[in-house]
């Protein structure tokens, strides 16, 4: 059976004493047995509010992880710092990156490789556009984005990873893919992969992320093929959070 998980994604809110004081709210309202949460924090924020988790149920990510291993990139992040700084996860491939900052699919797939390779999970987010669901473009897009990683990578590579379905025009729109049109993809991709190893497409976690909500969360996880979400706006506030986390 899958372990569910519940991924927190700030992005660029809030300044450190915010960061700490929602950490530590968020560790309040859990148990010693509860597993299967994370927040991806902002970079100058990762190491004070990883001491602050450390020997919590709460997990550390990042936003983002360089595609090279070192060297002469100003302003990059490599996945061995991270790793020095108490990172589990890492998000690859956000719509906002690739939207906003230029990432394609073989940057993405590069970031993938460097997160792995440091012993930092990747978590690989996929998704289409408003106009290419339209187009009737959703799994050309999915295969697109899947294939650039499992490419450079070998689809042995998805067993220690995680992979975030989010529907682009569902994010930060207030707009949700229904169940039903989210479990199609999440079971889309799932086959996709069982096509090249069905062990691993067993075990492996896909999470949706698209304005996932309290009321909305409970129904989307219990999709077959929905183990879980990469939430945004909602995990900026403890109660909302941890209410969608205790939706699974």
């Amino acid at each position: 059976m899958r372990q569910p998980l519940v991924m927190g994604n700030w992005k660029m809110n809030g300044l450190r004493a915010d960061g700490l004081a929602l950490a530590q709210s968020i560790i309040d309202g859990l148990n010693a047995g509860d597993q299967g949460i994370a927040v991806c924090v902002p970079f100058v924020y990762i190491s004070e509010v990883g001491k602050l988790i450390e020997s919590t149920p709460l997990a550390l990510g990042s936003q983002n992880v360089a595609d090279q291993e070192k060297g002469a990139f100003t302003g990059e992040i490599s996945a061995s710092m991270l790793k020095d700084c108490g990172v589990t996860y890492a998000l690859v491939g956000h719509s906002e990156r690739r939207t906003c900052y230029a990432d394609t699919d073989q940057t993405v797939a590069a970031r993938f490789c460097q997160a792995q390779k440091e012993g930092v999970i990747p978590v690989l987010c996929i998704g289409e556009t408003l106009e290419e669901r339209e187009g009737d473009k959703t799994f050309a897009v999915i295969d697109e984005q899947l294939n650039a990683v499992i490419e450079m990578a070998g689809v042995e590579a998805l067993a220690n990873s995680v992979i975030a379905y989010e529907p682009v025009w569902a994010i930060g729109t207030g707009k949700t893919a229904s169940d039903e049109q989210a479990q199609e993809v999440h079971k889309y991709i799932r086959e996709k992969i069982a096509e090249k190893d069905a062990a691993i497409a067993e075990q492996l976690q896909i999470l949706y992320g698209g304005s996932v909500k309290p009321n909305n969360a409970k129904a989307l996880f219990s999709m077959p093929d929905i183990d879980g979400g990469l939430i945004g706006g909602a995990s900026l506030d403890a109660e909302s959070f941890l209410s969608i986390y205790r939706s699974i």
